[in-house]
């Protein structure tokens, strides 16, 4: 079996929501630090936050629509509601003799909002 990588990847684009699918890079630079322990990444830029979700399209969508009926676009300090909805700007991500402990079908997203996208990412090892 042949297998592609692909380095940096749109999960979804929509009008209030960006998803960069970055699980790639962070299985690359767990891989070369080996052992185990926990990865935890986060999003260098604001506003924005990191999920390990299952990259399905239909998600994204139900995110965006849930979000813009509990925080209308029009809302003050919209980015700061949404934030604070969605909880925690990083993930813990365990792993395990280089290899990241995720399911099957998941992968690790850096999300951002308001048009604003960055794929810049910091990764912390606790080995």
């Amino acid at each position: 079996m042949t297998s592609v990588e692909i380095p940096v990847s749109i999960a979804a684009a929509l009008p209030n929501l960006t998803v960069l699918d970055i699980t790639n890079d962070v299985r690359r630079e767990v891989a070369s630090t080996g052992g185990s322990g926990i990865a935890f990444v986060s999003p260098n830029g604001d506003p924005s936050l990191i999920r390990v979700q299952e990259r399905e399209t239909g998600f994204f969508s139900d995110l965006e629509g849930l979000l813009e009926r509990l925080v209308p676009l029009e809302a003050e300090e919209r980015t700061r509601l949404v934030s604070m909805l969605l909880g925690p700007r990083t993930e813990q991500i365990p792993f395990s003799d280089g290899s990241l402990c995720l399911g099957h079908y998941q992968r690790i997203f850096l999300v951002a909002f308001e048009d604003r996208c960055s794929n810049e990412w910091m990764l912390t090892v606790v080995a």
